[in-house]
């Protein structure tokens, strides 16, 4: 998986939409490159490569490298653009990022262990797919998991319940308690409580 994540990039000077369209009609990707404090770079990658390493989840938070006329350069996807209904990426934005800098990103949640509560007749409701973070890029996680084995019915679990990674901590958090986001809840399941038998057995009619 590992080539999924550097992409060979060359520096394009024809810009516009017609430009654009062009390159697409050729299988090409226009992308933009920025951040650091550097001037933006426009560039073209392979629709191929793209379309094959955007296919995996960690691409999302992975710090990518970028082959730039021979030159590689660390990033992070910000944004894709796809056509509303053909398997085309139309562009993309990357941002570079700097080993020593902290860096922002949303990183996937993996749940485990949901089949423990549903065997206990709960329904899982997942309130995040995904959590922001703020870590150095080399502690950049693929995916943050949260374990369900031992949430029990009724119960919530919020981003204070959540382990991140040592050096990875929650943009969310770190705003104050008000913050503290509900990640997943095990709802009880319906029509089973004590209070609804008991009602029910009021409302039969009496046995002549």
């Amino acid at each position: 998986m590992t080539d999924l994540f550097t992409l060979e990039a060359e520096v394009r000077t024809d810009l516009g939409k017609g430009a654009s369209r062009r390159l697409r009609h050729a299988n090409k990707v226009p992308a933009i490159l920025y951040g650091e404090g550097q001037e933006p770079v426009s560039l073209t990658l392979e629709h191929k490569n793209v379309f094959r390493a955007q296919q995996e989840e960690a691409f999302y938070s992975h710090v990518l490298t970028l082959n730039v006329a021979g030159k590689p350069v660390e990033c992070l996807i910000k944004d894709m653009q796809r056509h509303p209904f053909k398997n085309i990426v139309m562009h993309m934005d990357f941002i570079r990022i700097d080993a020593n800098h902290a860096l922002h990103a949303n990183v996937p949640v993996h749940f485990i262990n949901e089949e423990n509560v549903s065997k206990a007749g709960a329904t899982i409701a997942h309130h995040v797919t995904e959590i922001a973070v703020t870590c150095l890029p080399k502690d950049l996680p693929e995916f943050i998991e949260v374990d369900l084995a031992d949430l029990e019915v009724g119960q919530t679990l919020h981003l204070s319940d959540v382990t991140l990674p040592k050096g990875v901590t929650s943009d969310e958090l770190e705003k104050g308690e008000s913050h503290d986001q509900a990640v997943v809840t095990a709802n009880a399941p319906k029509g089973n409580s004590d209070d609804d038998s008991e009602e029910a057995t009021e409302e039969a009619p009496a046995a002549e």
